[in-house]
């Protein structure tokens, strides 16, 4: 044990000593080969508009334009789908730069309220790899950014040659130099990146950059990565072949982070050259204009848009995109693409200003947050119970980075809660415990001093790790419900403690067995010291933690698997707070809220989805709830054992079998379950759990 617990307290300390530690590799930026690339370069790019070879070519794209959605500090969790559009257009282009792109064929789906609409840019693809200047969103979100290989843009960057690599094509192999750029001046508006250019013909092969701060004209814009890739066509022209576009805002409400993600996703194909276009073709309009509604509407597509939608869309960031954020804060300092933000009333959701339990009772609770720069943030956060008549709160200075690692000091006094899973949102659980004294939470008290840091992403994981000084008591029932009556608090042992945590999340999900799967985990131990005249002595305890939840497309549903799997190991007087509690809605439906408490326990629920008829509703600008619901039967099954000494003996393996209904754009959830042994009736109304976060 002793061995297990100085193992964990060292990565735990190593890790927040290095979390800074950084390197980047050296770069010979501007030497002569590197400059004498972007002038043959950018002389080819001015040539290719007026190659009299390429008179005019047709072609055709089809697309994905995803609006998705994420919220949590850090983002753990994947974003959510909300709307996808998928676009087919025909694709026009006349020497020497004339545009013309017909959506000839539209449809979406709404997975979520919205009322958001996209530039008319978004809705094409890049011609020419961008004009002389850059302009995203038809110029509200990127503006007069000059391209690094034009006569007027050339003089405004550094430039470096990072790799060579070869691409095979059918009888040839093309020869590629990377070409670092970044701005001389990073305060002006620029972009950030890499080019990728053919050593014998320096034609653009690839690009793949962002833009400093100064770029972006909306200030809730985070960042906008791009990825052009183009095709060599007729074994001499390279053309378009495959873009992504990602443009992400990123707000704060109450200073609690939420993100919209636009994605755009585009394949180009079945080029026509020299064919002879009219110039009728490229007259009047805007360059992207879209085919009557009757036409659109004849489009023949195949399946729906969600099964066909590329997997990673709906990832964190697509493993291109992240690479081009990645190497854009390696080339500039991070505050050429960070946002400056001032203070701001603060809250990590919505019933942290007012919420009900059995200890607190009405409890009130505010919290504020100051950007200063430089990436330090002060934050102050405080609760007051009526019932406890307890004044809470957390005051804590952070030094935060631009791809989410960082660094905190931090106090608090709290109520923690003992469950590794959250059996009810926050929101519905005030209103079960005011009314029918139904309360979904089991806290203690812990007073505590520490440090904690964000690690960011290795080895797609996202690591955290915090360490703490802390004193823990147990907390009495203050309050009464409307009706009912409460439950007892759990009986935690006063002590000190050191404690160690280290924690890590996978947002992107990974296919295991055909399953898109995501999962997280946590090892902590600590080192415990009873209070008073306890005669348990000392002691020290290790747990570890793991849930997975993956899902899978079968036939018009899908099969949904979660569990969650935790043990502890330590002697006989172990403090209540770290046993191993389940039983509620999520854990264990058919039984009580914590029902089973040990030293080892695990859940697993089997759940099958599929969509069946029911009412829509109208939501006025934000669209209309789908005349769909879904029914989602399930089977549970909780395993404890190593009973605690405080509980009934409940040891073994305890199934329930039930059946949800998922309303409303599936926002809204009912369950009803049933126990199978030593179990009972039980039902549930709560809202979706991807609204816990925010609610």
């Amino acid at each position: 044990m002793s061995r297990v617990l100085a193992a964990l307290r060292a990565a735990c300390w190593v890790a927040v000593l290095c979390v800074f530690a950084q390197s980047v590799s050296a770069q010979s930026w501007n030497d002569d080969r590197a400059r004498e690339l972007v002038e043959r370069a950018t002389t080819r790019r001015a040539q290719q508009l007026a190659d009299t070879a390429l008179r005019d070519y047709h072609a055709t794209a089809h697309g994905y334009l995803t609006f998705l959605a994420q919220v949590g500090e850090n983002f753990p969790d994947p974003p959510k789908v909300v709307r996808s559009d998928e676009l087919a257009l025909e694709v026009y282009w006349r020497a020497p730069n004339l545009s013309k792109q017909r959506i000839v064929g539209r449809r979406d789906t709404l997975a979520l309220p919205t009322n958001i609409a996209y530039h008319q840019d978004h809705l094409g693809i890049v011609q020419n790899n961008f004009p002389n200047i850059i302009r995203i969103g038809e110029g509200d979100e990127v503006r007069d950014v000059p391209h690094p290989l034009s006569e007027a843009g050339i003089g405004d960057y550094d430039f470096a040659i990072n790799d060579s690599l070869s691409i095979r094509l059918p009888g040839r192999t093309v020869l590629v130099y990377e070409l670092r750029v970044r701005p001389k001046d990073p305060s002006q508006p620029r972009l950030v990146g890499a080019l990728y250019i053919d050593r014998s013909t320096a034609d653009v092969v690839r690009m793949a950059f962002t833009f400093t701060r100064p770029a972006y004209l909306d200030k809730e814009l985070e960042d906008i990565s791009i990825v052009l890739e183009n095709a060599l066509v007729q074994g001499r022209f390279w053309l378009p072949l495959h873009q992504e576009v990602e443009i992400r805002r990123t707000g704060r409400w109450l200073d609690f982070p939420a993100r919209g993600i636009i994605r755009g996703r585009w394949e180009i194909s079945d080029y026509e050259i020299n064919q002879g276009l009219p110039l009728a073709t490229f007259s009047g309009g805007p360059e992207i204009v879209s085919a009557p509604a009757r036409e659109l509407a004849q489009h023949a597509w195949h399946g729906r848009i969600l099964d066909s939608l590329p997997s990673d869309v709906r990832a964190a960031s697509d493993e291109d995109v992240r690479k081009v954020q990645e190497e854009a804060r390696a080339l500039v300092q991070q505050q050429a693409l960070a946002r400056a933000e001032g203070a701001s009333l603060s809250a990590r959701k919505v019933s942290d200003f007012v919420r009900v339990n059995r200890v607190e009772g009405l409890a009130f609770g505010a919290g504020a947050s100051y950007r200063a720069g430089a990436g330090i943030v002060p934050s102050v956060r405080a609760r007051y119970g009526l019932s406890d008549h307890v004044l809470k709160g957390r005051l804590g200075v952070a030094l935060r980075r631009g791809d989410g690692t960082g660094i905190e000091l931090f106090g608090a006094r709290e109520y923690r809660d003992v469950g590794d899973v959250a059996e009810r949102s926050t929101a519905i659980n005030t209103f079960a415990a005011q009314e029918f004294g139904s309360d979904a939470t089991d806290p203690y008290e812990v007073r505590s001093a520490g440090v904690a840091a964000e690690l960011g992403e290795h080895g797609g994981l996202r690591w955290r790790v915090e360490g703490t000084w802390e004193r823990q008591d147990s907390l009495r029932v203050h309050a009464s419900p409307a009706w009912g009556r409460y439950e007892p608090t759990i009986p935690a042992q006063p002590l000190h403690e050191e404690r160690f945590a280290l924690a890590f999340t996978r947002a992107a999900p990974v296919l295991l067995g055909g399953f898109e799967t995501h999962f997280a985990g946590q090892l902590r131990g600590g080192a415990t010291q009873p209070l008073g005249d306890d005669t348990n002595g000392d002691g020290s305890f290790a747990r570890a933690m793991l849930s997975a939840h993956g899902e899978r497309a079968v036939g018009d549903g899908r099969l949904v698997l979660e569990g969650t799997l935790a043990a502890l190991t330590a002697p006989p007087s172990a403090p209540p707070q770290e046993m191993v509690y389940l039983g509620g809605p999520v854990s264990g439906p058919g039984y009580a809220y914590h029902q089973f408490a040990g030293r080892v326990g695990a859940s697993a629920r089997a759940e099958w989805r599929t969509s069946v008829p029911f009412f829509g509703l109208s939501l006025g600008p934000y669209g209309r709830a789908p005349a769909r619901a879904t029914l989602a039967p399930f089977a549970t099954v909780i395993y404890s054992g190593n009973e605690a000494s405080f509980a009934p003996d409940r040891t073994g393996w305890y199934p329930a079998l039930g059946v949800g209904a998922l309303l409303f754009f599936d926002m809204l959830r009912v369950d009803v379950a049933r126990g199978l042994r030593h179990g009972r009736w039980t039902f549930s109304l709560d809202v979706a759990r991807d609204l816990w976060p925010i609610l």
